[in-house]
């Protein structure tokens, strides 16, 4: 492709290059292939700038880097310029691949993005479409193939990935949108028709400076990447549903709202049904019964927004609440994976919060007898949610039990007493396989046990390594030996 087809809106290129031959595009030079593109993108502990001579060396026939960006190195080839290289990056990368699945959404959010996109991919295939999700558990392709397990992929990975799944017949795909992936222009150049908003809580503050920045980058999805003739799908009940609702309305695009305070599917009752939730739904003037087999109320909320995202898109209300009937809960999400004297062992990837605060309140109902809890913190991560977690863990459970979950390149035990400080009352096990074991040897007649934090995870990252280990195989082993 000639390098004139693939520039865009602000990037600067010398005279007479846009004749150039780019055979692809790399942000890392360990990529770089001769004909490439190389972008030096400004990194969050070494500048791109510093990787130009190998990409040159390697055989990369131009560069681009940030307007302002100091490259005191005499170059064979053109250098051009963009005051944001990452988006430049983003854009250019969807020009070059040019394919994309006809319909595409995003949902973004602290809590509930893989549930959502994942609901939202199963609701389009029971639709009749070939679709596609893409999130934390990996990309799931139409024959329910997993591969992959980045949130949001880098925009070349990205862009490629989008090109092959169109040539594949793939029409509809539903992205999660991590925070981290916004701010770094991750999702830019994606053909959205709507994007979804589950609620705000408290994370990744070891990456944003603030939470105001942490809702910032979230806020482009509906403020700069749907573009104006999308839709915006809110969970009005959502922590921060008001803020997005008004940020969407302030840039002209549609609301679509959803929820107890929904205007568009209007949740008006929800009741327990065995391990499954009855819910009635409005829209309009009609009111649609719809059993869910899915635990908890923010799996309810979760559904709702993946059926608004379906119809913001076009389809029909009827058939899509009707597919809300037949989803299947994404692995590791409040998944019951076992039973022992009569008590439920149940895995949940709720590693924040908010999330944690919101499983223990979904399983207390399910609970006739002792609700026990499982979970620890991450190390290198944000450090002021470990007492938050603990003190919410000890008031919404009957027993805790603080573990390990991966620590990183920090002392377990200084993390786990950073949570205890918080947890009056709660048990100390930090070998994770152990913690299991005690907790469901604890387990007795109409007692649930909820082990928190790694949900799908199959590995223990301690160090700079990844141990195999995975909460599914401790408790099925647990099991076994469980009298």
């Amino acid at each position: 492709m000639q390098l004139s087809s693939l520039l865009g809106p602000g990037i600067e290129a010398p005279d007479g290059v846009g004749g150039l031959d780019i055979a692809g595009i790399a942000a890392d030079s360990r990529a770089v292939l001769p004909g490439f593109l190389f972008v030096a993108v400004p990194g969050t502990t070494v500048d791109g700038t510093k990787f130009i001579p190998d990409a040159v060396s390697k055989g990369a026939v131009a560069v681009l880097a940030a307007t302002q960006a100091d490259i005191s190195h005499s170059l064979s080839v053109p250098v051009l310029r963009a005051p944001e290289p990452r988006r430049a990056l983003a854009e250019m990368a969807a020009r070059f691949f040019g394919e994309q699945p006809e319909t595409a959404v995003a949902v973004t959010g602290t809590s509930g993005k893989t549930s959502v996109a994942d609901f939202t991919r199963q609701i389009f295939t029971a639709l009749g479409y070939n679709a596609a999700s893409l999130g934390t558990i990996g990309l799931v392709k139409p024959d329910g193939g997993v591969y992959g397990s980045l949130t949001t992929p880098d925009p070349v990975s990205l862009h490629g990935t989008l090109a092959a799944l169109a040539e594949e017949g793939v029409t509809h795909i539903a992205f999660e949108a991590s925070s981290h992936g916004l701010d770094q222009h991750r999702l830019d150049g994606v053909k959205l028709k709507a994007t979804g908003f589950t609620n705000l809580g408290r994370d990744h503050l070891d990456y944003h400076p603030s939470m105001e920045a942490y809702f910032a980058a979230k806020l482009r999805l509906f403020s700069e990447l749907l573009p104006p003739e999308g839709t915006a799908v809110i969970n009005a009940d959502g922590a921060s549903a008001g803020d997005v609702i008004a940020v969407a309305q302030e840039n002209g695009r549609r609301v679509l709202t959803v929820g107890r305070k929904g205007e568009d599917l209007k949740l008006e009752r929800l009741v327990r049904e065995g391990f499954a939730q009855r819910m009635s739904v409005r829209h309009g003037d009609k009111v649609h019964d719809i059993r869910l087999p899915l635990l908890g109320d923010y799996q309810a909320s979760n559904a709702l927004v993946a059926a608004g995202l379906a119809l913001a898109t076009g389809e029909s209300v009827a058939p899509t609440l009707l597919a809300l009937q037949s989803l299947k809960g994404v692995k590791g999400r409040l998944e019951i994976v076992g039973e022992a004297r009569g008590g439920l062992v149940v895995v949940d990837y709720a590693h924040k919060p908010e999330a944690l605060a919101a499983v223990l309140s979904a399983l207390r109902p399910f609970a006739s007898g002792k609700l026990i809890c499982v979970f620890g913190c991450g190390g290198d991560r944000d450090k002021g949610k470990r007492p938050i977690m603990g003190g919410i863990a000890v008031e919404k459970a009957d027993v805790v039990i603080v573990t390990d979950d991966n620590p990183r390149t920090e002392r377990p035990e200084a993390i786990r007493q950073e949570i205890m400080v918080a947890a009056p009352g709660a048990r100390e096990i930090g070998d994770r396989a152990e913690a299991i074991r005690a907790g469901i040897a604890m387990l007795g007649e109409g007692d649930v046990l909820i082990i928190a934090g790694k949900g799908h995870e199959t590995g223990q990252i301690v160090g700079d390594r990844i141990l195999p280990f995975s909460d599914h195989d401790e408790i099925q082993k647990a099991l076994e030996h469980a009298t």
